[in-house]
C-alpha cells in the first residue's frame, strides 16, 4: 500500500464500523503510529460507533462508558492510552480547550479523537493525524482513511496491514 493515498473501505453495517474502530485501536497503542484521529461525517454516520469499537479494545475499555460527547465537548476515557474524545458539532468555531487536548496527544499523554474535525481550525491541526471522512454510500458506509504527516502515513500503513485480521 502506497501511504501517501487514502484508503478506501466500505463498511456494510455497525459490526464492520466498531471492527474499524478495533483495528485503530491496535494501531494507537503503538507509540511510532499513536496520531490524532479526525473524523468527519454527518449525524448519524457511525463516528461515535467507531470511537465505541476503539475504547473498547484498549486495556481499560471495559470502563469506558463511550457516548457522543455533543454536550460535554470532551469525554475522556479510562482507557490505556488515555482517550480523549472531542465534539466540536456544538462550536463551529473551535475553541481554546480542544487545542490543548490535541497538544496533549502529540505530547504522547493521550490518544485524542476529534468528531466533526471540519470545525477545528487550520492552525490547530496536528501535523500528525489519520483522517476518516465519511462518504454518502447506498447501503452502509464509505470511509476513506489518509495518513498526514510521517507518523500518519506510518499509522495508515500499520491499519491497513490489521484490517485482514479484523475481517475488513
Amino acid at each position: 500500500m502506497d501511504p501517501s493515498q487514502p484508503l478506501f473501505l466500505t463498511l456494510p453495517d455497525e459490526a464492520s464500523t466498531l471492527a474499524l474502530g478495533r483495528a485503530l485501536a491496535k494501531v494507537a497503542v503503538s507509540s511510532q503510529t499513536r496520531v490524532a484521529l479526525l473524523l468527519r461525517g454527518g449525524l448519524g454516520s457511525g463516528k461515535t460507533t467507531l470511537v465505541r469499537g476503539l475504547a473498547g479494545e484498549l486495556p481499560g475499555g471495559e470502563d469506558a462508558e463511550v457516548a457522543s460527547p455533543s454536550f460535554n465537548i470532551v469525554n475522556i476515557y479510562p482507557t490505556r492510552p488515555e482517550i480523549r474524545h472531542v465534539d466540536l458539532y456544538r462550536i463551529p468555531d473551535g475553541d481554546p480547550c480542544v487545542e490543548e487536548h490535541l497538544e496533549s496527544g502529540a505530547a504522547g499523554e493521550a490518544l485524542v479523537i476529534v468528531e466533526w474535525a471540519e470545525y477545528l481550525p487550520a492552525l490547530a491541526l496536528p501535523a500528525d493525524r489519520l483522517e476518516i471522512d465519511w462518504e454518502p454510500a447506498e447501503t452502509g458506509r464509505r470511509c476513506r482513511v489518509a495518513g498526514i504527516g510521517a507518523r500518519g502515513r506510518a499509522a495508515l500503513t500499520a491499519l491497513a496491514e490489521t484490517l485482514p485480521a479484523c475481517g475488513l
